[in-house]
């Protein structure tokens, strides 16, 4: 019996050393990673790339829009710009959380935040960049020009009865002033109107018809001679009036509708406009370019009209007291009536 137990004990010994022999073999082997580190191996990769493209606000791509690659705890910054086709890409980034930062100029900022993951090829949502604030504030700096060309252009289609011109009116008597350009270009657009032409012929017609200028004579010939002095005292009063002396003197030549107030009121404004103009500064004062314009085209009138019909300075004046008086009477009917005529009329550019 004692046999026995001693042969049992000794085999359960040696297989204990043997397990134990196993261990210590297993515990003695070199770490792999540190032995691959020693001889120069790189570990296993866990890095991975950014990328992206920007665009406007309207799907167009964004050449050279700075993208900024930050992570959290890191000071350094990588950077990047856009290519031709908006693309950009950060490589070998480690993984975690990441900000990108857009920026472009003329355009607001955008801030893009994400979380790389380990070996991933991480592609952001398209990235568009609204217009900044700044570029539309500039925008709006520059923009009183253009809105008092759209009041031009508004004016412009204003025709009595959708036919005769009516542009020398502004329906918003906050108006902003004409540049000179744009007075020229009134007073040019009024005078090769077609609607200009065909009033030049009536006019001329009955002038023959009475036979006023007999020193013109008859016939075609003379009809043509009517025509050429009406429509040279038209265009010489509107550019002289309407251009000139309102560049230089820096006045107003449109009438300004009122369109409130009593009847009374209406119609001393009406009258007054006869003598009185608004100046690019929006104050009323004399309308020395309407009166004096007047007065010029008069003395050159002089010049073509045959010397039999020529009476001096005296019917100069005397036509200019009658243009003033048909001009107030034209803006009592501008207040009371034609703009009930005019299609276009408006009160707002």
């Amino acid at each position: 019996m004692g046999a026995v137990l001693a042969f049992t004990v000794s085999r359960h010994n040696r297989r204990w050393q043997a397990l134990c022999v196993v261990f210590c073999c297993l515990t003695a082997l070199p770490d792999v990673s540190a032995t691959q580190e020693a001889v120069g191996q790189p570990p296993e990769r866990t890095v991975g790339t950014i990328s992206g493209t920007v665009v406007d606000q309207n799907g167009n791509f964004l050449l050279a829009a700075r993208v900024s690659l930050t992570r959290p705890g890191e000071t350094e910054e990588k950077t990047h710009e856009s290519d031709g086709a908006g693309h950009f890409v950060f490589a070998a980034v480690p993984p975690g959380p990441f900000q990108l930062t857009v920026t472009g100029e003329g355009f607001a900022t955008q801030q893009v935040p994400g979380v790389l993951h380990p070996g991933e090829a991480l592609e952001v949502p398209l990235i568009s960049l609204p217009i900044a604030a700044a570029t539309t504030e500039v925008r709006v700096s520059v923009t009183n020009y253009e809105l008092a060309e759209e009041q031009v252009k508004i004016e412009e289609k204003q025709r009595v009865l959708g036919v005769i011109p009516n542009f020398y009116v502004s329906y918003q008597q906050d108006a902003l002033p004409l540049r000179p350009k744009q007075k020229f270009e009134l007073a040019w657009k009024t005078s090769i109107d077609p609607v200009t032409f065909a009033a030049t012929g009536a006019f001329a017609g009955v002038q023959q018809a009475q036979n006023e200028f007999s020193g013109y004579g008859q016939g075609a010939h003379g009809y043509a001679k009517r025509y050429g002095a009406a429509y040279g005292d038209a265009v010489i009063g509107t550019m002289i009036g309407g251009a000139i002396l309102p560049s230089l003197l820096k006045q107003d030549p449109r009438y300004f509708y009122k369109g409130t107030g009593s009847t009374r009121a209406r119609i001393m404004y009406a009258l007054a406009n006869a003598v009185i103009c608004k100046g690019d500064n929006g104050h009323w004062q004399f309308d020395y370019s309407g009166i004096l314009g007047a007065l010029a085209a008069g003395g050159i009138s002089n010049l073509y009209y045959p010397a039999s019909s020529r009476n001096g300075a005296g019917l100069t004046f005397e036509n200019t007291l009658i243009g003033i008086g048909g001009s107030a009477v034209g803006n009592l009917f501008q207040e009371f009536l034609i703009r009930k005529l005019t299609p276009h009329a408006q009160s707002k550019p």
